[in-house]
C-alpha cells in the first residue's frame, strides 16, 4: 500500500512541476496579477458597500474562468503529452498500474488547481481589504457594524471553487481517457462544463412535466452530469451579514457532493483507459 501511494503521489509530483513550467501557467499567474492592478480602476466608482460585491463578482467570476480554462487545457494537455511523447509506455512499463498513472496526473493537475485558487482568492482578498477600507472612511454609516466582507469566508468558498474545478478536470480526465486528440477532449470538456454550468435550467423544466415516468427517466439522466449551480454560494459566504447566513452544513454537503462526483469520473476513467492501446 505505502508502494502504491508512493508511485502515485511521484507521478502527481513531477506532473505538478512540468505544468508549474509551462507557459500557459505563468499567463494565467500574470492575468491575476493583472487583477489586483486593476483595484485602482474601482476608485472612481464610491457607490458605498455595494461596491464590494461588484468587485467580489468580478473576482469570483475570474477565478471561475481562468480556472477553467486551466481544468480543462492543463489537464488535457499533460495527458496527451505523456502519450504523444510516448512517455506513458516507459512510466507504465515499470511496476505502475494504469490507474496508478491516472490518478497521479489527476492529483498533479489538483495541485495545480489548488496553488492557482488560493492565489487567485489572496489577491481578489487584497483588494476587498484594501477597498473596503478606504469605503469604511468614506460611507461609515454602511459600516456600522464593522468589516461585511468575510475572508474566512472567501477563502472557504475559494476551497469549493477548488472542488468544483476539479470535477471539471476529472470530466477532463475521463474524456481524454478514451479521446484520441487533445483538441477533441479540450471541446468536449468544455461542452460538458456549459452543460454543468446550466443544467439549473434543464431542472426547472424537469420539474414541470406532467408524465411521471418521463420524469424520472429525465431526472435520472440529469444525474450523470453534476450540478456547478450548486456551487455558487459565494454571495451568502462572502457577505453573510447582507444575505443571511447558510446553515454549518451546507458548505460540508457541498464538497461532499463534488467528491462523489471527482471519484465517480476518475472511476470512469479508470475503466475506459483500462484497455486502451497506446
Amino acid at each position: 500500500m505505502t508502494g502504491v501511494v508512493h508511485r502515485i503521489f511521484t507521478i502527481g509530483r513531477n506532473t505538478f512541476l512540468e505544468a508549474v513550467r509551462q507557459k500557459f501557467f505563468n499567463v494565467l499567474v500574470i492575468l491575476s496579477i493583472a487583477l489586483i492592478a486593476s483595484s485602482r480602476f474601482f476608485r472612481q466608482f464610491d457607490f458605498g458597500s455595494g461596491e464590494l460585491k461588484f468587485i467580489a463578482d468580478f473576482g469570483l467570476g475570474a477565478i471561475f474562468l481562468f480556472g477553467s480554462i486551466l481544468a480543462v487545457v492543463a489537464t488535457a494537455q499533460l495527458f496527451f503529452s505523456e502519450i504523444e511523447n510516448r512517455t506513458a509506455l516507459t512510466i507504465l512499463a515499470k511496476p505502475v498500474h494504469r490507474w496508478e498513472f491516472l490518478a497521479g496526473k489527476f492529483i498533479g493537475v489538483l495541485m495545480l488547481l489548488f496553488v492557482f485558487t488560493m492565489l487567485m482568492a489572496g489577491i481578489l482578498g487584497v483588494m476587498l481589504y484594501w477597498r473596503e477600507g478606504a469605503l469604511m472612511q468614506r460611507f461609515g454609516d454602511d459600516f456600522q457594524e464593522g468589516r461585511l466582507v468575510s475572508y474566512g469566508g472567501l477563502f472557504g468558498f475559494a476551497v469549493l471553487q477548488w472542488l468544483k474545478l476539479g470535477v471539471l478536470s476529472a470530466i477532463t480526465v475521463f474524456i481524454s481517457s478514451f479521446s484520441n486528440t487533445n483538441l477533441y477532449s479540450v471541446v468536449v470538456s468544455f461542452f460538458v462544463m456549459l452543460i454543468c454550468q446550466l443544467q439549473y435550467i434543464a431542472r426547472d423544466s424537469w420539474e414541470s412535466i406532467g408524465n411521471p415516468i418521463l420524469r424520472n427517466i429525465v431526472g435520472g439522466l440529469s444525474l450523470l452530469f453534476p450540478n456547478f449551480q450548486m456551487f455558487n454560494v459565494g454571495d451568502v459566504m462572502l457577505f453573510p451579514h447582507e444575505m443571511g447566513e447558510m446553515t454549518a452544513s451546507t458548505p460540508w454537503t457541498i464538497a461532499l457532493y463534488g467528491v462523489i462526483y471527482i471519484v465517480a469520473f476518475i472511476a470512469l476513467a479508470v475503466f475506459t483507459f483500462r484497455n486502451r492501446e497506446i
